[in-house]
């Protein structure tokens, strides 16, 4: 089984801020008090220039104006409030002002106008306005009183902020879908596969939907769902399509959400989750990586007060205490059963254990036809090739490869995604893009190709190796070249024989270097490290060892001696003996095969890559019968761009 929908973005969360710092805001503090006092002086701004159009700065001085008077140049005054507004004889106009405390005949005579010349002005009285009045006198200490109230109220708001965090520290961060939110629905129908666990999981859905029925029998539905599985196989995604299929709200959080760094505080958000699921029940609670926080308690990391132990504790004790008809399911998600706590798996908590293994040939091919829904499709797009050529992929890096599939097609202007797109995209999930700035010297170039003729050659010969599809000299990622070795069929198990095989076919490589050099280069040493680990894994784990027996040995680590000094040096001459067998058998391989060996290596050199049905001529034409074709009649050419 395998998620058929990207999984969306956890939405992430501010943790609490602390200190004083945090207790007035933070960051956000500093800047948003800059930002008030820009106000300030914008609204302070705004008044200045409010009142240069009240009150011009281009008046006339008082003695110019009471000399004008005494000289008969100015014909009409007109007074409003301390605002003079004078015409001259020759009709020009001004302004001035004087005293507010003083008439206007008062204020010239002190400049020595006589009654005589200020009878032959015209003098006409105005009533200043109301609102101009008081604007002007009460505008500076009203926008002072509001500046100072706005940033009372703004600190305390921002006080009163930090303190709510504070009080808010120990609810629950979970995320909760509601079923009525159809563009976030999941249903049995967007997933593809696991057919088994679906099965597994429809009586949670029906006791969801109708639980009377089995409450009247007596019966009681698992409190707990386990969910177990390798990364990618979309545990999350058949989660959320239990509650989808039921309509019931769906409540996720992370297992590593609960942890904080004061203790008690994980605790308090599981008690708070609890109490939100059952307001809402029938509900769903789903914890992913539940192991983050139900790891084996007991190994004396964090002292008696550690705060993962106390958060288990609080989820086995809220697990155990609903009521025979609380109609809460706890699910959760993990790819490591192994470290969870005991008291975590026992009935009465997740007692129900659902396993989603990778998904199977007809299980990819369904998952690609979900994938490709909203993708157009060239004609010869095949994806049961598709899903043949990808074993052990996991739902999502089967999306992963259809979305670079399309992503390689509008790279190069096409609107339909071609056969040749994903068989391209297959190689860049496993491998990583290609590097074609990475350019090989001649000598480089042509041990390369030995080197991937050599894997490939014993790969063919070999009885349980798996058969080579493409061979590349086509630098991907970290490796200046490849072979891609696909099994006919999807395996369960393996042989040891099918081991061995494995071995002397990845050994083919170093060893074609050693015979066509005569010395070994820095190319084969991801391959030495495989067949190292996975030597040891057939002694110490797979009992395949004929010296030793069927015998499972332990990790061996410092505190952890499972075996003695003797057993460790027989363990390991054992794994050298796998190991130069394994390339005594590959280099007899290669020494009775070197024609076709140096055929592989001189059109790999020209082509640079060779596909299954060119590999297989060369094997034909140096007298080798190629193994059982895995598919017939279909070609794989690039699209015409």
């Amino acid at each position: 089984m395998a998620p058929l929908t990207p999984k969306k973005q956890k939405q992430k969360k501010a943790a609490p801020r602390r200190g004083l710092k945090a207790a007035l805001g933070g960051p956000s503090f500093f800047g948003n008090l800059i930002t008030t006092v820009l106000i300030f002086l914008l609204l302070m701004s705004a008044y200045s220039l409010i009142s240069g159009f009240i009150e011009p700065n281009n008046s006339e001085p008082l003695s110019v104006v009471a000399a004008d008077v005494a000289a008969g140049k100015v014909s009409t005054i007109i007074v409003s409030g301390d605002a003079l507004d004078l015409t001259y004889a020759d009709g020009s106009k001004k302004i001035s002002r004087k005293d507010p405390a003083a008439g206007l005949p008062e204020t010239l005579a002190t400049y020595g106008v006589t009654p005589a010349e200020l009878s032959k002005v015209s003098i006409t009285m105005q009533g200043q306005s109301g609102f101009q009045f008081w604007f002007l006198t009460l505008a500076p200490t009203l926008l002072t009183f509001i500046f100072f109230g706005f940033l009372f109220w703004f600190l305390s708001r921002q006080v009163k902020g930090a303190g709510m965090q504070a009080f808010s520290f120990g609810q629950s961060k979970a995320r909760v879908i509601d079923p009525a939110d159809l563009s976030q629905r999941v249903t049995f129908a967007d997933v593809a596969g696991a057919r088994e666990a679906k099965e597994e999981l429809l009586e949670i859905v029906d006791f969801l939907k109708s639980p009377k029925k089995f409450l009247d029998i007596g019966a009681r539905i698992p409190k707990g769902i386990i969910l177990m599985g390798a990364p990618g196989t979309g545990k999350t995604l058949l989660a959320r399509a239990v509650a989808g299929e039921a309509g019931v709200p769906f409540f996720s959080i992370s297992g590593s959400e609960f942890v904080e760094m004061f203790v008690g505080v994980g605790a308090s958000r599981v008690r708070d989750l609890f109490q939100m699921a059952k307001k809402a029940a029938p509900a769903i609670i789903f914890v992913d990586e539940i192991d983050a926080v139900g790891r084996v308690r007991g190994t004396g990391v964090g002292g008696g007060n550690d705060e993962r132990e106390q958060t288990l504790n609080q989820i086995l004790v809220e697990m155990d205490g609903f009521e025979p008809t609380e109609k809460v399911v706890v699910m959760a998600a993990t790819n490591r059963p192994d470290v969870l706590d005991p008291a975590l798996l026992r009935p009465g908590r997740f007692d129900r254990r659902v396993t989603i293994d990778l998904p199977d040939r007809r299980d990819r091919e369904e998952i690609l036809q979900i994938h490709a829904r909203k993708k157009p499709l060239g004609p010869d797009v095949a994806l049961a090739v598709i899903a043949e050529r990808t074993p052990g992929f996991s739902g999502a890096e089967l999306y992963s490869l259809m979305n670079e599939g399309a992503i390689l097609a509008a790279r190069e202007s096409r609107t339909e995604v071609t056969q040749y797109d994903l068989i391209r995209s297959i190689e860049k999930v496993m491998l990583g893009p290609e590097r074609k700035s990475h350019l090989l010297s001649k000598k480089e170039k042509e041990l390369t190709a030995y080197h991937e003729a050599g894997h490939a050659l014993v790969s063919s010969i070999l009885e349980y190796a798996d058969p080579v599809h493409k061979i590349s000299i086509i630098s991907r990622g970290r490796a200046a070249g490849y072979t891609l070795k696909l099994p006919f069929e999807d395996r369960k198990m393996q042989s040891k024989k099918q081991f061995l095989d494995d071995i002397a076919a990845t050994l083919g490589g170093y060893v074609a270097e050693e015979m066509l050099f005569d010395d070994v280069t820095t190319g084969p040493s991801n391959d030495l490290m495989v067949i190292t680990a996975l030597a040891r894994d057939m002694v110490t784990r797979f009992g395949m060892s004929k010296k030793l027996g069927p015998v499972a040995f332990g990790e061996r680590a410092l505190g952890n001696e499972p075996y003695s000094e003797k057993v460790a040096a027989e363990i390991d001459a054992e794994v050298s003996h796998i190991i130069d067998d394994a390339k005594g058998r590959a280099k007899k391989v290669l020494e009775e095969h070197r024609s076709a060996l140096d055929a592989i290596a001189k059109e790999l050199i020209e082509k640079e890559t060779i596909e299954r049905t060119e590999f297989e001529k060369l094997l034909i034409a140096n007298g080798i019968t190629p193994k059982k074709k895995e598919e017939e009649g279909i070609t794989i050419t690039p699209p015409h761009i």
